[in-house]
């Protein structure tokens, strides 16, 4: 079921996401489920589960291509369940990132360029992985939600935010974001 995306500005997006403390329940399957029709439905690379209103610590992230995001890399598709991050660099690179919570607008964002991160996976078992570049962005991205941070939040300079048609006229991206 294709579930309605929080618009920044809810206050749900800003609070903390509890653990998930039954991993085999099975409404945890059925929200999972529906995220991942949202977020195919809205055209993202990863949902966290506050942003439909659900106070848990649960993600899912991934894609083999996006029209958001045509130039980017596939980055694995993962569900993960109570993640963690770990940065393995000070260096950050500022880099465009969008967000299903703020349709149509973009921002210039600082992110970690290497990390560790995991978590628990739906079948139970724990995965741990090293990322860079757009697959570190994404996930850093996703992970800040369940700690109710969105990406204005960290944004440095904000005359690099604003809506996409503004800030790329000419882009293919700026018509897809019209649709």
């Amino acid at each position: 079921m294709i579930r309605e995306i929080l618009k920044m500005g809810d206050p749900r997006l800003l609070q903390v996401a509890g653990p998930v403390e039954n991993i085999h329940d099975l409404t945890l399957r059925a929200i999972i489920a529906d995220m991942y029709e949202t977020m195919h439905a809205a055209n993202g690379v990863g949902l966290a589960a506050p942003q439909i209103g659900v106070g848990l610590r649960l993600m899912i992230f991934g894609f083999n291509e996006n029209p958001r995001y045509p130039n980017e890399k596939p980055v694995p598709v993962t569900t993960l369940i109570n993640p963690w991050l770990e940065v393995l660099t000070e260096e950050t690179e500022e880099d465009w990132e969008g967000c299903l919570s703020a349709p149509g607008m973009r921002g210039l964002v600082p992110r970690a360029t290497r990390i560790r991160y995991g978590g628990t996976m739906e079948d139970g078992s724990e995965l741990a992985r090293e990322a860079n570049g757009f697959h570190a962005r994404v996930f850093q991205h996703e992970f800040d939600h369940l700690n109710g941070v969105l990406y204005p939040q960290r944004i440095k300079d904000m005359t690099k935010f604003g809506f996409i048609e503004a800030l790329f006229p000419e882009s293919e991206l700026a018509a897809l974001e019209a649709d």
